[in-house]
């Protein structure tokens, strides 16, 4: 495991013992809205993509969790015996350490457990005022280039493989909408536009 988030010997200990590793592929679904919640993901390589999804499969996104983060989200799931509200998707291939739910609040007894996840809880709070904040009181196109640029971060390129429908769906817009930003955008020389590709070109 990634032996620079804990050094408590005996958490360390319990980690090897009931924890799990999962290596999943790029764009391989890890948890989706519904499911049972058995484990708290953290992430020890690659980079997941947290997604918001209603009832009515429209989705929005949140944020993104690098090597040593784990998901809030989740770990208010498994706390309050409830089923994910969440989709997690792997933006590359990422390994994922994942902790039996029933050791989430037992941990609690190690000082440094205690402290990831109430780190991890203010850390994603901050996150998701920044979307809320986007989302309220920004322009679409302020929307979109946040989520470029997130996006771009967490597979390390300029470069994005990506549809305009794929944007839309994850903005909770429609297509046209996206499709004609990011042609002003390119105008603008923000980006450049490909076949399912989009460039950044700000630094």
């Amino acid at each position: 495991m990634n032996n620079t988030i804990f050094t408590d010997s005996r958490l360390l200990d319990d980690i090897e013992k009931f924890a799990r590793v999962k290596f999943i592929k790029r764009d391989a679904i890890l948890m989706a809205p519904g499911d049972e919640v058995f484990f708290v993901p953290i992430v020890q390589q690659g980079v997941l993509r947290i997604v918001r999804q209603n009832d009515e499969g429209k989705e929005i996104f949140l944020y993104h969790l690098y090597p040593g983060q784990t998901c809030a989200m989740a770990i208010n799931c498994c706390q309050g015996h409830k089923k994910s509200s969440i989709k997690a998707i792997a933006e590359e291939d990422s390994e994922i350490l994942q902790i039996p739910v029933n050791l989430v609040d037992d941990w609690f007894k190690y000082p440094e457990w205690k402290t990831f996840v109430n780190s991890t809880y203010s850390n994603r709070f901050a996150e998701l005022i920044e979307v809320i904040d986007l989302i309220a009181f920004s322009n679409m196109d302020k929307q979109v280039m946040h989520y470029l640029n997130e996006r771009a971060r967490a597979v390390g390129s300029k470069a994005i493989y990506i549809t305009h429908q794929q944007i839309a769906d994850e903005l909770h817009t429609h297509r046209e909408v996206i499709s004609r930003l990011l042609r002003t955008m390119e105008q603008k020389n923000m980006l450049k536009l490909g076949r399912n590709t989009i460039e950044l070109l700000e630094a």
